[in-house]
Order: structure tokens, then C-alpha cells, then sequence
């Protein structure tokens, strides 16, 4: 029953794109009421078990909020510092323009965290396309911030999860041979629909001045992001599941550089929509009663990577680690890059349809991103073309 009523409310959010935050909230109610009522909790029945759930999931929450809406503010900052605006004088006069700006989405989410990376790619098309982009190409940068963390363990929160429960960062490595592959497949034909969508801008503005201080706002942010990351880690593992330190370190950030430059703080509303939505699915899908994935595999990872295009790749990743034995770069690959064939499928689709509201309906994503599906079977079969299986 839980899963009929998750299936439901995912159908809803897919049928009521303009209501989905009204849709999430509905289905959370329901499960959670069901789970009362009927079955319990994993951590026991009735409030006290809905309690000590939301206990045990409540960093993840807290971090996935505080990075949704801290980066929001940052992307806000990056576009008022008009960069973006000077990316004309550097990047090609064609789709080839839209190649080189998702590689640099690519690359940004090897060492940031793919939320950023997605929200910094949005701000930068937005710039070159005159807030003319096309849902296809938003769902490339999405499917480029995502590739570009599947390799990273600073680079995507389930990667970081299996650094923290002590996978070596290099045993995920090798999911970039899968990730470089489905980048040339999604990243031309994406490039290609923008150009004839809305062309790129040929050359920057005349007179334009770079706004250094707002620009020296977001590298403040994104080092104190990285830092702590890397810093709670590598030297306190321990520590990492029990209090939301990037999330901290993120808004700590913004608020000691506020009289700096004033932060857009009009667009946290707005935001909070959009993060509260994925939280309800993050939750409706932490209370699915399932106890172990099937037996790992190539086969199953790779169909996992189409269930984390609808059920969060969070929980999806616990319960690998939990149940090891998985060859774990092309698990990061499958459950990273795999969320990004649905908008609602990782943190960095939801995080764009914050910016471009239009992103939210799940038939224009499918019809208009059919290359990401492509690029996700290509980018697996040549990883295991060329390395096998290696749990």
C-alpha cells in the first residue's frame, strides 16, 4: 500500500505539474497516516516511530534545504556579478557554445557539489540565451552536474555518503569513463535543440564591469562548502551523520558576507517551495518498506538507475552500502547520472526548476531530454564494456 500511494503521488506530480508541492505534501500526509494507522515505522510503530525516523533522517533534510536555498542566493549573486554576461567574449558563436558551457558544468561538479554546480550552469544559460533556454538543454545541465559528481566523493551526496561509510575515493573514479560517455551523447543534440531554440549571444556587452566583490562572495561560499566537506571527512567520518555541517557552512557563509552585498533574500520564498517538495519525496520515499535491494549486480545497478529517476537516489544508496558487495563507481554512476532523466529525479533537477518553473512538467522533460536516456544506457554499457564488473 505504501508503494501504490507513492506511485500515486508521483503520478500526480507528473499529471499536476503546476501544483506540485500541494501534490508531495498530500501523498507525505497520506503515507505517513497509513504508516500510523496500519504498519508502523522501521523504528517502531505509532508517533514514537514516526519520531525517531524523522530523528534519523533529519541531517539529510536539513542539509538538503539549507544547500537548495543557500545556493540560490549564491546563483543570484554570480548573475549581479555579471560574469555570466562576459562568457560571450570566450565561449564558441554556435551549439558549440552550449557544448563548452555544459562541460564547464561538468567540471565545476567534480569538486562542488552538484546542487551548485546545476544552479551555476542555470545562471550562466540564462545569461547567454536571454532566459530563452529550452528544457532539453536544462535538462543537460542537470544531467552534466550530475555526471560530473558521479566520479567525485566531494561531488554528489551519495557519493559523499560512500566516502563517509568508508568507500576509497578512488573505488568511484572510474565512474567518469561511464559519465564522459554519456556527456558526448546528451551534450551535442542538447546544444544543437538550444541554438535553434534561442542562439547564442555573440558578444558580450559593451562596457561591461565585473562586479569583483560579489564575484569574491561566491568563491567565499563555494570554498567554505568545499572545506568543510572535505574537512568533516576526512577528519571527523563520525561526525558527518549527525549534525548538517555543509548546509552550516554554506549559510554561515552567506550571512558573514550580507553587509558585503546584500543577498537577494526575495527569492527564499519561492525557493522553499520547490526545496520542500523534494524533502516530502526524499521522506515519502524513506518510509518505503524496503529492507534490501535485489543481489548486487550489473544488471541491478543498472536498473536502479532507472528507479532513482523516480525514488530518491538517498535512500536507494543507504540501502546498497548497507547491503555491499556492489562495484561502486558504477553505482555512483547509476544512481547519479540515473536521476536525471526525470526533473524530480535529483536534487540538481529540482534545484533548476526553482529557476525555470516551465522544467516541472515531466512529459516536456521526457520528450524534449530524450538524449539523457540515451546518454544514461550508452555512458553504462561502455563502463562495463570496459571495465566489467568490479565489486
Amino acid at each position: 500500500m505504501e508503494f501504490i500511494l507513492f506511485a500515486l503521488t508521483l503520478a500526480g506530480v507528473a499529471l499536476f505539474h503546476h501544483h506540485t508541492l500541494k501534490v508531495a505534501l498530500t501523498g507525505l500526509a497520506a503515507i505517513v497516516l497509513y504508516k500510523l494507522a496500519v504498519t508502523g515505522f522501521h523504528e517502531g510503530p505509532g508517533l514514537a516511530g514516526l519520531g525517531a525516523h524523522f530523528t534519523a533522517e533529519w541531517v539529510v533534510f536539513a542539509n538538503l534545504l539549507a544547500l537548495l536555498m543557500g545556493f540560490a542566493l549564491l546563483a543570484r549573486h554570480f548573475e549581479d556579478s555579471r560574469i555570466p554576461q562576459a562568457l560571450p567574449a570566450y565561449l564558441p558563436d554556435d551549439w558549440k557554445g552550449g557544448v563548452a558551457l555544459l562541460a564547464i558544468v561538468f567540471v565545476l561538479s567534480s569538486f562542488l557539489d552538484n546542487i551548485a554546480a546545476a544552479i551555476i550552469g542555470g545562471s550562466m544559460a540564462a545569461t547567454v540565451y536571454r532566459e530563452r533556454v529550452h528544457i532539453g538543454y536544462l535538462a543537460a545541465i542537470v544531467a552534466a552536474s550530475n555526471a560530473g559528481g558521479s566520479g567525485s566523493v566531494i561531488g554528489d551526496t551519495t557519493t559523499t555518503m560512500m566516502w563517509i561509510e568508508g568507500v576509497p575515493a578512488l573505488a568511484v573514479l572510474h565512474a567518469y569513463v561511464a559519465a564522459a560517455a554519456a556527456f558526448l551523447v546528451f551534450a551535442i543534440p542538447a546544444a544543437r535543440a538550444q541554438q535553434r531554440h534561442a542562439p547564442i549571444r555573440r558578444d558580450a556587452p559593451a562596457g561591461l564591469t565585473i562586479d569583483w566583490g560579489r564575484a569574491a562572495i561566491v568563491l567565499v561560499i563555494l570554498v567554505a562548502a568545499i572545506a568543510t566537506n572535505l574537512y568533516v571527512n576526512l577528519r571527523h567520518p563520525e561526525l558527518a551523520d549527525g549534525f548538517p555541517f555543509l548546509g552550516v557552512a554554506v549559510w554561515c557563509a552567506i550571512l558573514a558576507t550580507a553587509a558585503w552585498r546584500r543577498p537577494a533574500w526575495q527569492l527564499l520564498p519561492e525557493t522553499a517551495k520547490g526545496s520542500l517538495f523534494l524533502l516530502a519525496l526524499v521522506a515519502c520515499a524513506s518510509m518505503m518498506p524496503v529492507e534490501e535491494l535485489p543481489a548486487p549486480g550489473w544488471q541491478s545497478a543498472f536498473g536502479l538507475g532507472f528507479v532513482s529517476a523516480v525514488f530518491d537516489n538517498i535512500p536507494l544508496t543507504k540501502l546498497a552500502l548497507e547491503q555491499g558487495g556492489y562495484d561502486w563507481g558504477v553505482l555512483a554512476y547509476a544512481v547519479g547520472f540515473g536521476g536525471s532523466m526525470i526533473w524530480f529525479g535529483s536534487s540538481a533537477g529540482v534545484a533548476i526548476s526553482n529557476r525555470f518553473p516551465e522544467a516541472r512538467s515531466v512529459g516536456a522533460w521526457l520528450r524534449h531530454g530524450w538524449f539523457v536516456a540515451l546518454a544514461y544506457i550508452v555512458g553504462f554499457f561502455v563502463l562495463h564494456g570496459v571495465l566489467g564488473w568490479r565489486p
